[in-house]
C-alpha cells in the first residue's frame, strides 16, 4: 500500500531508497523481523557514519549516510506489508532521526573546526526545513488516503496504542517527540496557519518541497563528504533556508 493515491504521487527527490525498500520489505514479509528492529539498524548505520566522519573516512561516511536513508524507508514499508502500523515505530523513527542529525552536525562541526553557534544554526535549519516538508506531506497524505493511521497533521494529542504495542511505550516516545520536535512544529505551523485547509498540493510543488526531505539532505551531505568538502556543509545548510520562506509564500499565495 502506497502512502499516496496514484493521482497524488509525485517525484520525491528525498525518497530515492523507496524502490529498494519495497523489495526488501516484501522479502521480509513472512520473517520474524519487525519494523522496529529495522529502525534500530538504521540508527546503527547513522552511528557508523558519524564514526567515519570523526575519523576522516569521508567516503565511507557518505556510503553509510545513504544506506541509512534506504534502511529508513524499509521500516515503514515493512509495517505496511505486515499490516502492523504502530505509533511506537513512528515516534522512534523520528526520535532517532533528530538525535542522529544532531550528532552528524556535531561531528561535522568538530572536524571542520566550525563555531558551535554555526553548528547549532545549521542543525536548527535542517530540522526546520525537514519539518516544512513533513508538514505539507502529512497534510497531503491525510487528504489522499482519508487519514493516515500514525502520522498526524498536528501532533498535540497522545495517541491510543494500536493492537500489539504498549501504551506506556507510546506515551514515552510521544513525550520525547514533543520535546524534540515541538518547537519546530510550532514555528512552521505559525508560518503557515491555513495550510491544513488547503487541498491544492500539485506534484511539481511537492517535488520542489522534497529538496527539504531528510533523504535529500543526507544525500547532499554525502556528496559533499565524498568530495572532501566538509567545510562547506555547515554554511550550505544555513544558506539553504533561502527556499523555506519562498515555498511557504508559493503555497499561501497561489495554492489555496
Amino acid at each position: 500500500m502506497s502512502k499516496l493515491s496514484k493521482s497524488d504521487q509525485f517525484l520525491d527527490l528525498s525518497d530515492y531508497g523507496r524502490p529498494i525498500a519495497k523489495k526488501v520489505a516484501v522479502s521480509l514479509k513472512n520473517s520474524s523481523v519487525t519494523p522496529i528492529q529495522v529502525t534500530l539498524v538504521f540508527g546503527i548505520c547513522g552511528l557508523i557514519a558519524i564514526y567515519f566522519i570523526l575519523t576522516n573516512h569521508f567516503k565511507w561516511a557518505a556510503i553509510f549516510l545513504v544506506l541509512k536513508s534506504i534502511i529508513d524507508a524499509i521500516d515503514g514499508e515493512l509495517a505496511r506489508v505486515k499490516k502492523t502500523p504502530s505509533y511506537s515505530g513512528r515516534y522512534l523513527d523520528s526520535v532517532f532521526d533528530i538525535i542522529l542529525n544532531a550528532l552528524i552536525f556535531s561531528a561535522i562541526g568538530w572536524i571542520s573546526n566550525s563555531s558551535w553557534w554555526l553548528v547549532a544554526l545549521a542543525f536548527f535549519s535542517v530540522q526546520l526545513q525537514g519539518t516544512l516538508y513533513n508538514f505539507y506531506y502529512v497534510i497531503l497524505r491525510n487528504q489522499s488516503l482519508g487519514g493516515d493511521t500514525t502520522s498526524k497533521i498536528f501532533e498535540n494529542k497522545r495517541p491510543t496504542a494500536l493492537p500489539g504495542e504498549s501504551q506506556k511505550l507510546v506515551n514515552i516516545l510521544f513525550t520525547c517527540y514533543l520535546i524534540l520536535y515541538g518547537l519546530f512544529d510550532k514555528i512552521i505551523q505559525r508560518l503557515d496557519t491555513t495550510a491544513f485547509k488547503s487541498t491544492n498540493f500539485p506534484s511539481w510543488f511537492m517535488s520542489c518541497l522534497s529538496l527539504y526531505g531528510l533523504g535529500f539532505q543526507l544525500l547532499i551531505i554525502a556528496v559533499l563528504l565524498s568530495l572532501s568538502l566538509v567545510n562547506l556543509i555547515i554554511p550550505f545548510f544555513i544558506a539553504y533556508n533561502v527556499f523555506l520562506i519562498l515555498l511557504i509564500l508559493i503555497r499561501k499565495l497561489s495554492l489555496n
